[in-house]
């Protein structure tokens, strides 16, 4: 009976322990953006899915998103977008704070500030 018991709780406190750390990664979301490139600036939507899936959108491109490594509230990305014919490949980092996302895509041209707020 003893052991039964014993078995109960560590079983409950294992179910427990997994619940409190579940959710959500902070970065995942859909996020209002605006990138800032040499162009200048070019509002974005970016689709952070806790999966690790997204998309990069915006009135010019469309970029499905792959293999996102959220860390703490970090997320860190690479998007491969079509320019005037041109395949760029950018790497995001961030870091979201509540309901703000800020970081940068790096690319050939440099880095290219992002600044973002969940929609």
């Amino acid at each position: 009976m003893k052991k039964l018991l014993s078995g109960l709780l560590v079983l409950s406190l294992s179910i427990l322990v997994g619940c409190a750390a579940g959710g959500p990664p902070p970065a995942s979301g859909v996020w209002a953006a605006t990138m800032v490139s040499p162009l200048g600036e070019l509002p974005i939507t970016l689709t952070l899915n806790a999966d690790g899936s997204g998309e990069m959108s915006s009135d010019v491109l469309n970029a499905p998103i792959s293999g996102i490594v959220y860390a703490d509230n970090t997320a860190a990305f690479t998007a491969e977008i079509s320019v005037q014919g041109q395949e760029i490949v950018l790497d995001f980092t961030g870091t979201a704070e509540g309901d703000m996302l800020n970081g940068e895509f790096g690319s050939d041209f440099g880095a290219m500030a992002v600044s973002a707020t969940r929609q």
